[in-house]
């Protein structure tokens, strides 16, 4: 089966944050990521990593006003100091985490006539983004995600997410392929597993509709994680969803596939 993580940003909502991380430890998580970390100090997290013997897979460069409906980061051209000073300071927190990944999340263009622009400022920060994290030995990866719960996005569609990889051609950038966020844009997630899996470092995952646990929509889990086991990806894979439902239910689905044989 897959090696799962817990992603303590959505999971686990009725306690605070920094119960999230015992709480995976309890119900079976050996790794957790994290989308923004930033809410509390490195030696914090890296004690609560301790105390729970957890290990810190991923977590995101700070985005802005992208989870608030703005263009986010990454690939607005005004904002290239600021994203430049979110990396240094994600990579601060690297060197005291050290998380296997750090994402950059493109963002967006709400004018559809800056797309290009953007696109090519994206390009430009992921590479100051992968000087500075392949010096710590820290992989840099880029997800796409649905234009329908976010519109504008620049990268929706996994042949833009490849033509990303091609232009910027450098061997630690890799991508991070939302299973939610794909089946949304209505993509053959199981064939592009199959077929791209060494571009693949970080895969993250949530039913759909709903964005919830396995079991609340229409993704067949079962066929999707037979095809993780069967490909030759060996990372781990993320529940990123926002849970439906009491604890006890929500989580039926680790123990489901857990004990598949």
């Amino acid at each position: 089966m897959p090696r799962f993580t817990a992603n303590l940003s959505l999971l686990f909502p009725e306690l605070k944050f920094t119960e999230r991380f015992s709480a995976a430890k309890r119900h079976g998580f050996d790794a957790i990521e994290i989308q923004f970390p930033y809410q509390e100090t490195a030696d914090t997290l890296l004690n609560l990593l301790c105390e729970n013997d957890l290990k810190l897979v991923l977590f995101n460069v700070d985005a802005d006003d992208l989870l608030q409906g703005g263009e986010g980061l990454a690939c607005v051209p005004h904002k290239q100091q600021q994203f430049q000073e979110a990396v240094v300071q994600a990579s601060n927190y690297a060197k005291i985490l050290n998380p296997k990944f750090i994402n950059v999340l493109p963002g967006r263009a709400i004018n559809p006539k800056h797309h290009n622009r953007y696109l090519e400022q994206f390009n430009e920060n992921l590479h100051f983004a992968l000087t500075q994290f392949s010096d710590i030995g820290v992989k840099t990866v880029f997800e796409a995600i649905n234009t329908h719960d976010f519109p504008g996005f620049i990268i929706s569609q996994t042949q833009q997410m490849l033509a990303v990889l091609v232009q910027v051609n450098h061997p630690d950038l890799m991508l991070q392929f939302d299973i939610y966020h794909m089946h949304r844009m209505g993509e053959n997630i199981c064939h592009f597993i199959t077929t791209q899996t060494p571009l693949i470092g970080h895969i993250q995952f949530a039913d759909y509709p709903g964005r919830h646990q396995p079991g609340t929509g229409k993704i067949n889990f079962s066929e999707l994680f037979d095809t993780i086991d069967r490909s030759t990806y060996s990372g781990w894979v993320g529940a990123e969803y926002q849970p439906q439902g009491p604890r006890t239910t929500s989580l039926n689905w680790l123990t489901q596939f857990a004990h598949r044989s």
